[in-house]
């Protein structure tokens, strides 16, 4: 049985995205997930999150908000190193670190909406560690409709005052300050009436529920925020009042983006366990992997999985070059989570029925999958993305 370090195997066409600076920046990430994150993924699902320290080791690593400028905590480096720590937890069937939220989406609200007293209140706690971030934007019945949140913002003096509640917040209950979408203003439903504000975790009102408990992505910190009449002062809102909505979608296409990395590491990750399964287990005296069968159901998969890649990196480049439309960031996460899918499910087939094992890594991946296709918006709004620009 696999450690769960297995290396994803070379790509049918070769890739030039990386230099040897983020080759040398991935073998750092690759070693901490070997050592602080593999040996203690059956730990954190059983207790629902990762410990409170790991943020703090991964911080002193530089692991943390790597495309924050240096004045801000950060490494001022691309996003190039923030698609290789996506990759390596990844490859590592890790899916109980938070990491990517925190740096690559809290983070850039910050620095992207904030103010300068915001930047340096939150970004360099937030590259050490020190301060563990969430955005909550989901609320109880309101799903992907983001127009329809019902947490209501109300001016009171010199303070906004917070009503409501938000679910299926990624490090919710380990977080020390949440971005929170609420309503403002008069208007009943509307992207006008959205606003962002930053809220400390030990606000009075403000509470947390349990981590939930759930199908997959066990070991991943994830439950329900509440705001009980949460008093922040005006200082606490993120840009202007009414242009939640506008930031919300400047930043979305980068969130899928992510789930498309991951999708895309996950499936090479399964497929690369799969291969040497196949190859050193034996049925009728022979290899799995000689079979006619076998043989040209991973050739299938193969073939899928580097024709995404080679659609994702190209989106990648086009995202350094600030050039990436919402639509193609869509279709990137919709069509490598839906390929992800079919590649773990033919994946866990040929492991037969040590492939519904949860001490195979291809069974734990099986369960962890399913929810890329929900989360950052689900795969029908990515279709109606896609389907306006035609």
């Amino acid at each position: 049985m696999s450690d769960g370090m297995i290396r994803p195997l070379a790509n049918m066409l070769p890739r030039h995205l990386f230099d040897a600076e983020h080759e040398a920046f991935r073998e750092t990430v690759r070693r901490f997930y070997q050592k602080e994150v593999v040996p203690n993924i059956e730990k954190y699902e059983q207790q629902q999150h990762v410990d409170r320290n790991l943020w703090n080791k991964a911080g002193e690593l530089g692991l943390l908000c790597t495309t924050m400028p240096e004045h801000y905590g950060g490494s001022g480096v691309d996003r190039l190193y923030s698609m290789i720590l996506i990759e390596e937890q990844a490859y590592a069937m890790d899916s109980s670190t938070g990491f990517s939220l925190h740096s690559d989406i809290v983070a850039n609200y910050i620095y992207n909406f904030g103010n300068e007293s915001q930047k340096q209140a939150w970004l360099p706690k937030m590259a050490t560690g020190e301060v563990v971030t969430a955005i909550a934007m989901t609320e109880p019945g309101t799903g992907s409709d983001l127009q329809a949140v019902r947490t209501s913002a109300v001016l009171d003096g010199n303070d906004y005052v917070i009503n409501g509640s938000k679910i299926f917040i990624t490090n919710g209950y380990l977080c020390d300050m949440v971005i929170v979408v609420c309503k403002t203003g008069n208007h009943e439903k509307g992207a006008a009436n959205l606003s962002l504000f930053i809220i400390e975790a030990d606000r009075a009102g403000f509470s947390k529920g349990q981590p939930l408990k759930k199908v997959g992505m066990k070991g991943q910190d994830t439950c329900e925020l509440f705001f009980d009449n949460v008093h922040v002062p005006k200082e606490n809102l993120l840009g202007s009042e009414g242009m939640g909505f506008i930031m919300l979608m400047k930043e979305l296409a980068w969130e899928r983006m992510i789930v498309a990395i991951i999708c895309q590491a996950g499936a090479e990750a399964a497929f690369a366990h799969t291969v040497q399964y196949t190859k050193d287990r034996k049925a009728f005296g022979k290899a799995i992997a000689t079979f006619q069968n076998t043989r040209f159901k991973l050739a299938e998969l193969r073939t899928e999985i580097d024709f995404c890649r080679a659609y994702l990196d190209r989106c990648m480049q086009l995202q350094l070059e600030g050039t990436l439309t919402v639509e193609a960031a869509a279709a990137a996460k919709y069509k490598i989570s839906e390929m992800y899918s079919k590649v773990v499910d033919e994946c866990v087939q040929l492991h037969g029925g040590y492939g519904y094992m949860l001490e195979y890594p291809i069974a734990r991946a099986y369960i962890d999958n399913r929810a890329n296709r929900i989360y950052a918006g689900t795969n029908e709004i990515m279709k109606e993305l896609i389907s306006r620009s035609l």
